[in-house]
């Protein structure tokens, strides 16, 4: 059974930083390409940014860009989200993802909020 349980998020100052942790399981991480999305109160979800199972490419959403990084240690099967320069229109929340097999697969998602 596929599972994720992020963490890490919270209240946060404009311009403050935040860590992300993604915590999977039932599946074989290291195989598994993964993203981080998040859905502001709203709006849809949007694709935050997306790393491949061996974390040699990633790709960002321009929004983000410079700002946020995404990066995963296979040996604890863990998916993180570095964000910095934090602006209030990221307040969201973030969610990890699996996409395999026409499937996707999701966390129960993290909040972060960005006010001062």
């Amino acid at each position: 059974q596929v599972q994720f349980v992020e963490s890490g998020g919270g209240l946060v100052q404009p311009g403050g930083s935040l860590r992300l942790s993604c915590a999977a399981s039932g599946f074989t991480f290291s195989s598994s390409a993964m993203s981080w999305y998040r859905q502001a109160p709203g709006k849809e979800r949007e694709l935050v940014a997306r790393i491949t199972s061996t974390g040699g490419s990633r790709n960002y959403a321009d929004s983000v860009k410079g700002r946020f990084t995404i990066s995963r240690d296979n040996a604890k099967n863990t998916l993180y989200l570095q964000m910095n320069s934090l602006k209030p229109e990221d307040t969201a929340v973030y969610y990890c993802n699996r996409y395999y097999n026409a499937r996707d697969y999701w966390g129960q998602g993290t909040q972060v909020t960005v006010s001062s």
